[in-house]
């Protein structure tokens, strides 16, 4: 792909520390290989050892290295000389009434993200964090609200995969049939922060969890939602593979440029061209376009009809979002029969346009209410309002 990959000057800790144990989640294949010969797994065995540790980590969801019976004690000693096998640390949990579930999880350094577990009728969905705030400042959004403090490590991305399967209750046990029956059966990066702004992380996190030796989760179950980070797109595509959501919400520039900020720098047009390559490039059916509705700014019959006009030629569906509200937030939902009227315009143009049902809004999980409960209780009502510019 032409150019250098899009970085941001954030904070990034170390998967390996200069001293002490190395925590092997989060580690890749090749990683892991690197650092179980430097602990000094012979050469003959380390395929063989990789494989092994591996299952124990990421199909088994073991934590303790004495219960890795195919090993030898020997080795097991060794294993727990030199690596630890650590998660993040959940701090609260949070059921909503219905049923959603609300994680906080305390990270390296004492920062705290936001993860959501969805139960549906047919699958199980993690919505996964991948930064600390961020920097996107979308106007519509709490979580923009939290200003970028550092991006997570690709073992704190694939650790809320795993805290949340703890939960879940969803480890199979060694020996005994499979189920294939999943309660977390998809993962979708729409957390806290722009999964494309910490994209190195994001790829080792969503590989591991797609390893067939291991979580083993389709790529096809996992989705990416970008706010437009165009020169990432292509390389989404082609070293991930997942589905694409963009975060699209205007018709026009002049309004996207209000509600997500970084159409200032990557356009509409500029945007859709990037999108047109993608469904080719990661052998996608098609890409989710996000639309929340905000009542009197996005949501007229001549928007849905621009939108339409915009997304010809893309395999696509749109999912329209009910805007959930937050403490000081300056939109208002669009009316029940606004977004029906504006579904049903884009439904007869031939693209699907679920509305999605709003969950755990009582606990403030839904979509863009996401924020550490830290920054929420430091901050006024009235100080949240000034960072966004209100």
């Amino acid at each position: 792909m032409p150019g250098a990959p899009v970085t941001q000057d954030v904070l990034t800790i170390p998967r390996k520390l200069p001293e002490g144990p190395v925590n092997l989640v989060g580690l890749t294949r090749a990683e892991m290989k690197d650092a179980l010969a430097a602990a000094g797994t012979p050469e003959k065995q380390l395929k063989m050892r990789v494989n092994q540790v591996w299952q124990w980590v990421y199909q088994w969801g073991v934590r303790d290295f004495d219960a890795m019976t195919n090993l030898s004690k020997a080795y097991r000693v060794l294993l727990a000389e030199h690596f630890v096998i650590a998660l993040p640390e959940l701090v609260t949990r949070q059921v909503s009434e219905d049923g959603t579930r609300k994680y906080l999880v305390r990270i390296a350094g004492g920062h705290e993200v936001e993860v959501v577990y969805i139960p549906e009728e047919d699958r199980g969905t993690l919505c996964v964090s991948s930064q600390v705030g961020c920097t996107l400042t979308c106007s519509f959004c709490h979580t923009g609200t939290q200003k970028l403090v550092r991006n997570l490590t690709a073992g704190e991305i694939v650790g809320q995969v795993m805290l949340a399967r703890d939960d879940l209750g969803e480890w199979p046990k060694p020996g005994e049939p499979k189920d294939e029956t999943r309660l977390l059966s998809n993962i979708v990066l729409m957390g806290m922060g722009e999964p494309l702004y910490n994209f190195d992380a994001v790829r080792d996190a969503m590989k591991i969890a797609m390893d067939p030796e291991g979580i083993s989760l389709s790529r096809r179950r996992i989705t990416l939602s970008t706010s437009g980070v165009v020169p990432e797109i292509a390389r989404c595509a082609e070293e991930i593979g997942c589905q694409l959501a963009v975060s699209f919400h205007a018709t026009t520039d002049e309004v996207r440029d209000v509600l997500v900020p970084i159409n200032k720098r990557w356009n509409i047009d500029t945007l859709l061209e990037a999108l047109k390559a993608y469904p080719r490039l990661s052998n996608s059916e098609r890409i989710t376009f996000e639309y929340v509705m905000l009542d009197g700014v996005n949501d007229s019959d001549e928007d849905a009809h621009r939108l339409v006009k915009l997304i010809e030629g893309i395999p696509a569906k749109i999912n329209l979002i009910p805007f959930n509200e937050w403490p000081s937030a300056p939109y208002q939902r669009s009316s029940n029969n606004r977004i029906r009227r504006f579904a049903d315009i884009i439904y007869k143009a031939g693209y699907a346009s679920p509305i999605r049902t709003p969950r755990g809004e009582d606990i403030m999980a839904a979509c863009g209410q996401l924020k550490s409960a830290t920054e929420r209780a430091r901050k006024s009502k009235a100080q949240i309002a000034a960072e966004a510019g209100l």
